[in-house]
């Protein structure tokens, strides 16, 4: 059964993930870039993946009807990232979340994704503010928030014992 997408832009499509979508998570989850920036999630196999994406992403989608979804290039449907909305415990808003595959860097694939997103958010599911968290070493995901119209806003503990973040907001009424 084909997933229809969530999201398409000129160059990308956006759906859910699914299960069949194990083996890229592990990839994407596994590069050293994600695990510096984002955090190891302990996904190191298939079936971490498969647990992962039924506790996070697949139940996010039935609770909230949005999650992190999959990003595919349109013209060859090669798996480069995800790019979503969450909702976390540990934040106080719904956050736009991001990762890609090092080798699609720099082509402004994350920008293209999370605009779209956005717009997504403040459209079907009546948003009217997302927030962003990302470590302070990030510089290009720094960039990629500003050049998205959100601003800094403080610094954020996630979890005791880690590092804090940099969180920022946008209101999506010019989304």
């Amino acid at each position: 059964m084909a997933i229809l997408p969530e999201l398409e832009t000129p160059r990308l499509t956006l759906r859910r993930l699914t299960l069949d979508d194990a083996a890229f998570v592990t990839a994407l989850y596994n590069e050293p870039s994600f695990i510096e920036h984002i955090g190891d999630r302990g996904v190191r196999n298939s079936d971490d993946a498969r647990r992962y994406l039924q506790s996070g992403p697949i139940a996010m989608y039935e609770r909230f009807g949005f999650g992190l979804w999959h990003v595919a290039r349109r013209a060859d449907g090669a798996a480069i990232g995800m790019c979503g909305l969450l909702k976390r415990d540990t934040l106080p808003e719904v956050d736009l979340g991001y990762a890609y595959l090092p080798a699609y860097w720099g082509a402004g694939f994350a920008f293209e994704a999370a605009a779209a997103t956005l717009r997504h958010a403040a459209r079907k599911f009546g948003l009217q503010r997302v927030i962003a968290v990302v470590s302070q070493g990030n510089a290009a995901s720094i960039h990629l928030l500003e050049k998205l119209g959100m601003r800094f806003e403080r610094m954020h503990l996630m979890e005791p014992g880690e590092d804090e973040v940099r969180l920022y907001g946008r209101i999506l009424s010019d989304a």
